[in-house]
């Protein structure tokens, strides 16, 4: 969600991956593009995020509740977007990695704050990328079933 210029700023500072109100607005910016547009404004939206962008897919579904009607968070830093949990209605499923300690424990906090449909699931011997033999896997067909459930 960062222009070539950024990341390449990102590269040395590290800080833009983190600036959770600008990755939310350009998340909220494609999402009332695809409203708008007519060739898609007939389908369903779903938010996939990653670490840090699980926090901006939070907050942008928090402020676009009426078109965001699912969300799948992959070893997701919910954490950063604290004030903007409550106003997620979109089904939530928070996937985690078992060796991944700290980011259950933040994921854990999270599934408390929501008041939507949500789920935690922990990818059994899984680190935070994880980068183990089959585990990407297994994150790709979590996040398929929950998709195909809300968003059919």
């Amino acid at each position: 969600m960062l222009t070539l210029e950024e990341e390449e700023i990102d590269l040395r500072t590290r800080h833009l991956r983190f600036d959770i109100a600008l990755l939310a607005s350009r998340l909220v910016g494609a999402t009332d593009w695809l409203v708008h547009n007519p060739d898609t404004r007939h389908l369903k939206v779903g938010y996939f995020g990653a670490s840090t962008g699980a926090g901006a897919a939070l907050v942008a579904a928090a402020e676009r509740p009426e078109v965001v009607q699912a969300i799948v968070s992959r070893g997701g830093r919910p954490n950063l977007a604290p004030s903007a949990l409550p106003y997620v209605k979109a089904p939530t499923l928070l996937i985690v990695g078992g060796y991944d300690m700290p980011v259950i424990a933040m994921n854990e906090d999270t599934l408390e704050q929501l008041r939507s449909p949500k789920r935690l699931e922990i990818v059994p011997q899984a680190t935070h990328l994880f980068e183990e033999p089959g585990k990407l896997a297994a994150v790709a067909r979590l996040a398929s079933e929950w998709f195909t459930y809300y968003l059919r």
